[in-house]
């Protein structure tokens, strides 16, 4: 059973190896010191950020542009979370540059998705990414190639229990975690601005 207090208690099998990862790396930033919006979701919530903003898909499209404020200015923050989003965006390019742009210098995008899982349309279901798919993605959106970080996790033991229902599967005492690198369930990046 994985050790990390949060594994099973927010995450399914899924997302297990993932979040601990990516809650190793957003903490190693210093999390009490940054500005934080997440897109669609609430994990963020479980760190003590400075500030933390949760911006949800259908008020705001990335697609569209970056957040404005009422003066039509770019609101920008230190670290931007996307947890599961990425593949329900339509112009995830496009998305990604808007994103940069909410950044400050120095600032993060952390976004997590998923590679094999199944067709999930909220409200549609357009991309899936490996690690070096998601860096080049990041890099092509203006991220430092040198500061751009990406995994992926996954086997094919976990491949299958996304195939029961009901999904998505949730951990169970005995499921194998080990990472085949050539069967990847769920990717994850981190890239900073110039």
């Amino acid at each position: 059973m994985p050790t990390d207090a949060h594994s099973t208690s927010d995450a399914g099998l899924n997302r297990i190896v993932m979040q601990k990862a990516s809650r190793d790396w957003i903490t190693g930033l210093g999390p009490e010191r940054l500005d934080v919006a997440e897109l669609s979701g609430k994990w963020g919530e479980g760190f003590p950020f400075r500030s933390y903003r949760s911006l949800q898909f259908r008020k705001f499209d990335p697609c569209l542009g970056p957040l404005l404020d009422e003066a039509g200015k770019v609101v920008r923050f230190d670290l931007i979370l996307a947890n599961q989003v990425w593949e329900h965006v339509d112009r995830p390019h496009a998305a990604t540059r808007n994103i940069w742009r909410m950044l400050r210098p120095g600032g993060w995008f952390w976004l997590a998705v998923p590679f094999f899982m199944p067709y999930h349309a909220v409200p549609v279901d357009c991309s899936r990414w490996s690690a070096r798919g998601l860096a080049n993605l990041l890099v092509e959106a203006g991220f430092d190639p040198d500061r751009v970080q990406a995994h992926q996790w996954g086997n094919r033991h976990v491949a299958a229990r996304n195939l029961e229902l009901p999904w998505p599967p949730e951990y169970r005492e005995g499921d194998d975690l080990t990472n085949d690198p050539d069967f990847p369930v769920v990717t994850w990046a981190m890239g900073q601005r110039y």
